[in-house]
């Protein structure tokens, strides 16, 4: 740990911090329909699309419409994607001859996509063609993005509104997104990425003859319009299977730095648009407060495990000092272009935010340091998170926190006005604990079956992490792995599939259904024993739940694989 890495971590978190207000308030303007400076061009064409598909944009839908008409679009996207892949083999753009791919995997691969997971069985750059690259996986990363967002913004309104039957209309939110916020940033860091040497053309892979006379062949393509969304909707699902590690995905220090702020960018600034529309942006600011609190400890961890150097490499008598051998830290299979403090900066927000797009394989961090992205996701990726799930998330623990804090004092709990009832605290925990169901029992499945237990690469605790690493990033929507496990596989290509779709959808209906409640109550006025959700008390109780709430769900699985492998390396065992 250097005084420069703290710096690199800094800068980071300050720029992210200036970042929320503009960002918040634009969006704020798009979601409420207001005029704004690209409305002169854009809004003809927002028109025109409401024209052709019969929206009426005036017209606001209820709850169980709003999901209904989300549950549809993502059966149609689904559909569309997982032809595509079937057919590829058929269509245009795929100047490698790539064959169509393969049932269980095309199945897989469409769901992750569907559901802003984007987790990868596959090596990208020699399974999908430029076709299914540019119309399915980055299309799909705009729309399950705004996606995302639009679910977040639902819930904002059940908080904002009053009296109201209507949480905003799917099809307007879905459009207003895509059009106003995710397109124009794409189109103007897609140029940035290109200019800074990332490839975007529709060439055939190239032959190259390396010093020792060896043939190599370099993937190219639509690499720069890919990547753009993917870090700015916090997707994942690079063209590339070393995703950010890759030089034409991440070319140098400065797209290093704007991928890992577009990758926070948006989660982060849903806080703000969350204070805005309810009125005091002082409940934005507490919300951000936690995520940086919880993002901040994991990045600290990761930071001191990785730069400690591997205590294994004593055993193996290398070395009676690993700091002395790892003068840098751990630097197995990180990217040594970026250091120890930028890997542990990318690994942590990667994992926090719905990202599988990593320069640094997860499989190599420390025992202690690959339990923090594990933990991340375990708790709903709440810490700014995966664009608008990680709002939606951690509003969820702010519903259970505030039902505490009114047992507590012995009053009718309510957080901005409203009151929560039975109601929203069941759909709260349904929702919530839903995760842990799909996580823990699919894992334990893995963990006995024989299809399952052929996945791992390594024996032991860290054999037993890596599966359930797997499902933790499924069903937490996230698409990062350990790169250890073999997942391409009937097996694990079915179940890492449900386990995404219950990650996904199992926690949105309930979701919806607080929304809707929420929206449909009164404002109660604030009085003397009103508990104050703007402060430090808020913050540390909020804080609070979060940690026993996932340390009573998970703890005991991390016991068995992290924790017991930390403890092995520390005393020298070897397996």
């Amino acid at each position: 740990m250097t005084i420069n890495g703290w710096l690199q971590i800094a800068l980071y978190c300050v720029l992210l911090t200036l970042l929320v207000k503009p960002l918040g308030l634009y969006m704020t303007r798009v979601f409420a329909g207001e005029r704004n400076f690209l409305s002169p061009v854009l809004g003809p064409i927002e028109r025109g699309l409401y024209r052709i598909s019969g929206v009426d944009e005036r017209t606001d839908q209820h709850w169980l419409t709003y999901g209904i008409a989300m549950l549809f679009f993502s059966v149609v996207g689904f559909l569309f994607l997982y032809a595509l892949q079937r057919l590829q083999n058929l269509l245009p753009f795929n100047p490698q001859g790539l064959d169509a791919v393969p049932p269980d995997l095309a199945f897989n691969t469409s769901v992750s996509f569907v559901t802003n997971t984007n987790w990868q069985s596959y090596t990208p750059e020699s399974t999908m063609s430029y076709l299914t690259q540019m119309v399915g996986l980055t299309m799909h990363n705009f729309v399950s993005a705004a996606t995302g967002i639009a679910l977040a913004m639902a819930l904002i309104r059940g908080f904002s509104r009053r009296s109201a039957q209507a949480v905003g209309n799917f099809w307007v939110d879905l459009t207003r997104c895509t059009l106003y916020i995710l397109l124009p940033i794409s189109i103007v860091v897609g140029l940035f990425f290109v200019w800074q040497g990332m490839p975007q053309n529709l060439g055939a892979y190239v032959e190259a003859t390396t010093l020792e006379g060896a043939k190599q062949v370099i993937a190219q393509g639509p690499v720069a319009s890919q990547e753009v969304i993917k870090m700015l909707g916090t997707n994942g699902g690079g063209f590339f299977n070393a995703n950010s590690a890759h030089p034409y995905e991440n070319p140098n220090a400065l797209t290093n730095l704007v991928q890992i702020l577009l990758i926070f960018s948006i989660g982060a600034a849903l806080t703000n648009v969350f204070g805005r529309m309810v009125g005091d942006q002082r409940q934005g600011w507490a919300i951000f407060a936690v995520m940086g609190l919880l993002f901040l400890a994991g990045t600290t961890t990761v930071y001191w495990a990785e730069a400690g150097g591997n205590p294994a490499f004593a055993a193996l008598h290398i070395d009676s000092a690993p700091s002395a051998l790892q003068a840098g830290g751990n630097m197995e299979g990180k990217e040594t272009r970026f250091g120890i403090a930028n890997s542990a900066l990318f690994s942590t927000i990667t994992t926090d935010a719905s990202c599988g797009a990593v320069n640094t394989m997860h499989d190599s961090l420390m025992p202690l340091a690959g339990m923090v992205p594990m933990v991340n996701i375990m708790l709903g990726e709440i810490i700014f998170g995966g664009v608008g799930s990680g709002m939606y998330g951690m509003l969820l623990f702010a519903i259970v926190a505030v039902f505490i804090a009114g047992l507590m004092v012995g009053r009718t709990p309510e957080y901005l006005g409203k009151k929560i009832e039975a109601k929203e605290v069941k759909m709260a925990i349904l929702a919530i604990l839903i995760l842990p169901l799909s996580m823990l029992g699919f894992a334990a499945l893995a963990a006995v079956v024989p299809a399952g237990l052929a996945g791992p690469a390594n024996a032991g605790p860290h054999g037993f992490s890596e599966i359930l690493y797997a499902f933790v990033s499924a069903t937490g929507n996230n698409g990062s792995a350990f790169a250890g496990l073999t997942a391409n596989t009937l097996f694990y290509n079915m179940t890492l599939a449900f386990a995404m779709l219950i990650g996904r959808f199992l926690m949105i209906v309930p979701m919806l259904a607080i929304a809707g409640s929420l929206a449909a109550k009164k404002i109660v006025p604030a009085s003397a024993g009103t508990f104050p959700t703007h402060g430090s008390l808020f913050v540390g109780l909020l804080v609070g739940v979060i940690l026993i709430v996932g340390g009573l769900t998970y703890f005991p699985a991390l016991a068995l694989g992290p924790v017991v492998e930390h403890l092995a390396m520390q005393s020298g065992t070897l397996y």
